[in-house]
């Protein structure tokens, strides 16, 4: 009896509900991706999963949530294909330089993914009209990378420095190298990936100069 209920109180999801949810939200960044956030309107996101608009209110309160779920499974994704990769580094120093690669690596690969995220994050705002993917949405990314960090400087292979600006700094490359490919299609991502990699390594090791 009690399989039927969640924690919360509410009711599980079928697997035919997971599976319909899971075909709104990719509808939902394919539109993004080609029409931007302003012109992914609930009809042309349905129109594109071809279901109708109502579908997609049982699913999903309204264009927010929808766009949330798309930005988890965006992350969910990357982490899937990126994290796997990084684990079986030697050391913090190498599953860094790993990261970095294998985020270029993903992203090459679905472009429209990116070009969601980055509309999403443009177009969606809190309800007292401030952006709602500021600086704070990225907070456990930097808290990832800087746990990361201070293990490779307890490790030694590391050099001594503020883990949390190196965090920030890390995915502000990161972060300025997707948005260039944006701009420049033809731009050779995995080998800007590969000189970020370099670039961290050589700021971050422990045989730096000082």
């Amino acid at each position: 009896m009690g399989s039927d209920s969640r924690s919360d109180g509410r009711r599980k999801r079928t697997f035919i509900e997971e599976a319909r949810r899971a075909q709104i939200v990719s509808a939902a960044i394919g539109t993004v991706a080609e029409a931007g956030y302003a012109g992914a309107s609930l009809s042309r996101i349905a129109q594109r999963a071809g279901i109708s608009k109502g579908v997609i209110s049982y699913h999903f309160s309204g264009k927010d949530e929808l766009m949330e779920r798309a930005v988890e499974q965006v992350y969910s994704d990357i982490a899937e294909f990126v994290l796997p990769r990084a684990a079986e580094a030697a050391d913090e120093r190498s599953s860094l330089r790993t990261h970095i690669l294998a985020v270029g690596e993903y992203m090459r690969g679905h472009r429209e993914q990116l070009l969601a995220l980055a509309g999403i994050f443009s177009g969606t705002q809190t309800p007292e009209g401030t952006p709602r993917y500021r600086i704070r949405a990225t907070e456990s990314i930097y808290q990832g990378y800087s746990e990361l960090l201070r293990a490779g400087q307890d490790r030694g292979v590391f050099r001594a420095f503020d883990t949390r600006v190196m965090a920030v700094s890390v995915q502000a490359l990161i972060d300025g190298m997707f948005q260039y490919w944006v701009a420049y299609p033809d731009h050779d991502l995995e080998a800007h990936a590969a000189e970020v990699a370099e670039l961290v390594d050589r700021a971050t090791r422990a045989d730096s100069p000082a």
